[in-house]
């Protein structure tokens, strides 16, 4: 308190801040020296000056006598003043022994000024004030030296009142800069507006996206734990399969030994040597009696009769060999293409339904995924391209590559799904999926009594599988010629796979009867009419 009390007391009256060169009036007043020469500089009309403190006049310009006992005690007082904080920002130009915060500009004056001198300023209509700013020239015309105010709305730039009046600027629509600033602002909330619309929007989509990240890292993790546990299966199944197979060959091998079955052939080889030198000494006999009567010969039959025992040691063991390294080979391969199917690596194909294509009882859904029955008929103008009952093909076509998609039979009366050449007839019973050799055709629905069949050709496969799902997966190799029907139930289930050498592109197609039928993800209609199956098929 006691500091305060003397810095109050050091303070010139005029600058309010400590003494600089404090000098002495003839009245014992004391002042800044640059501080009172500005005063007396300015004196009244009446050439009388007069002391800012205590208003004595002196007719002649007073003697400034310098003050070095004061400004000694300045001296003293700022080396023992505690250290202040670095002022940041901008600082009172009049406060110059310890800077302090300008809370105010005047353009006119070109000074910044804190809270003390604002209140000693002038507050003539010249003096224009603004926040603080250490670039005040930036203010004023570099033409004409004066304030900016207006604004000048076909050039775009901020004017003084002589370049609106007599300058380049004359007859232009100008506005105050008040007015142009709201103006201004407007259309920046506008833009701010939009922007934090836009920033709502992206941040949805951030949002969207991370959580489907999330939902591909737990399908991703849900999809590792069922390869590890698969191929886990794999490897026992082969190492039992291992074990088995080396098992059946080391038990054939000690089953049939070959040093037993050449023993055997060297006794029987010599045993033949014996009865081949008897014979051949019978055969020199001249004596009948002896060789008519010999009884060892009594049974002679002809080698060739004789049985031969080569199957019981003979090329057995090779032919089994073979069918049980083919029988290997053929369900490591089906376990392959199962594996492909549940882990495909390709997305599913983008399938559009053609509603150039769809039958007249046909509703086709706006996403072009669904087909639903019904019974009023649709509008559509009859052409060569439509089918006449119950039918649609999709609009893309495959001419190679690995596909597969998806669908759903939501509990129809009757439906089919699969694949046919454009050429396929689209009247008629032989227009019908797999009733023609065009088409390949899985068929299911609630009249099937819940079993699947398949179709090529007019011949029908009736499967054993029973419908556990309405999913079923349609999974095209073109050129390997294979056409392969899943059914999406845990686990999947292989259904049918046809072989054929593709010879035209290939379109999906859909069959249905009092129901619907969609690609997966497509939005149905219901609808439940009654009615039987058409009596062409």
């Amino acid at each position: 308190m006691a500091s305060a009390g003397l810095r109050k007391e050091l303070e010139c009256s005029i600058c309010l801040t400590l003494y600089t060169d404090p000098v002495t009036l003839r009245c014992g007043h004391n002042f800044c020296r640059v501080c009172i020469d500005r005063v007396l500089n300015t004196r009244d009309g009446s050439g009388v000056y007069s002391c800012p403190e205590c208003r004595e006049k002196f007719r002649r310009r007073p003697a400034l006598i310098r003050n070095i006992t004061l400004s000694n005690v300045v001296e003293n007082f700022l080396s023992t003043e505690p250290h202040q904080e670095e002022i940041t920002g901008i600082c009172c130009t009049y406060c110059i022994h310890s800077p302090v915060p300008a809370v105010r500009s005047c353009l006119h004056c070109e000074a910044s000024l804190c809270d003390n001198h604002l209140r000693v300023h002038s507050k003539g209509p010249e003096h224009v004030l603004t926040d603080p700013s250490t670039s005040m020239e930036t203010r004023k015309c570099s033409v004409h030296k004066k304030i900016l105010e207006y604004y000048c709305t076909e050039d775009a730039v901020c004017i003084c009142v002589s370049c609106s009046l007599a300058g380049e600027h004359r007859g232009h629509r100008v506005e105050m800069l008040e007015e142009a600033s709201e103006k201004k602002k407007e259309k920046m909330r506008n833009v701010l507006q939009n922007l934090n619309t836009k920033r709502k929007k992206t941040e949805e989509r951030v949002r969207s996206l991370e959580e489907q990240r999330r939902k591909v890292k737990e399908k991703s993790s849900g999809e590792d734990k069922r390869v590890t546990a698969l191929f886990i299966d794999i490897r026992r199944w082969v190492d039992d399969l291992e074990k088995k197979v080396l098992s059946d060959i080391s038990r054939r091998e000690e089953q049939m030994s070959l040093s037993d079955v050449i023993q055997k052939l060297e006794i029987k080889k010599d045993e033949l040597s014996r009865k081949m030198r008897h014979i051949e000494e019978l055969c020199n006999m001249m004596d009948p009696l002896t060789v008519l009567q010999d009884p060892d010969t009594g049974d002679l039959c002809d080698p060739e009769e004789e049985g031969d025992d080569e199957d019981t040691w003979g090329h057995d063991g090779g032919d089994r060999g073979a069918e049980l390294i083919s029988h290997i080979s053929h369900t490591l391969s089906a376990m392959i293409r199962d594996i492909n199917v549940i882990f495909h690596v390709q997305d599913p194909a983008d399938i559009l339904l053609d509603v150039n294509t769809a039958a007249n009882n046909l509703l086709i859904s706006d996403d072009l995924k669904s087909a639903t029955w019904t019974e009023i008929r649709q509008n559509r103008p009859e052409t060569a391209e439509r089918f006449q009952g119950y039918q649609v093909m999709s609009g893309r076509r495959f001419t190679s590559g690995q596909h597969y998609w998806d669908v759903e039979g939501s509990r129809s009366e009757w439906w089919s799904v699969g694949m046919c050449y454009p050429s396929i007839d689209r009247r008629g019973r032989q227009s019908y999926i797999g009733c023609n050799n065009k088409s390949w055709g899985l068929y299911g629905g609630l009249e099937c009594n819940n079993q699947y069949s398949v179709m090529h050709d007019s011949k029908v496969i009736p499967l054993p599988h029973q419908i556990s799902s309405d999913r079923v997966r349609i999974c095209l190799d073109y050129e390997a010629g294979q056409l392969s029907f899943y059914e999406l139930c845990d686990p999947i289930r292989h259904l049918h796979t046809f072989t054929a050498a593709f010879s035209e592109p290939l379109h999906a197609v859909l069959c249905v009867l009092n129901g619907s039928i969609k690609i997966s993800g497509a939005a149905v209609r219901k609808h439940h009419p009654s009615r039987n199956l058409p009596s062409d098929r």
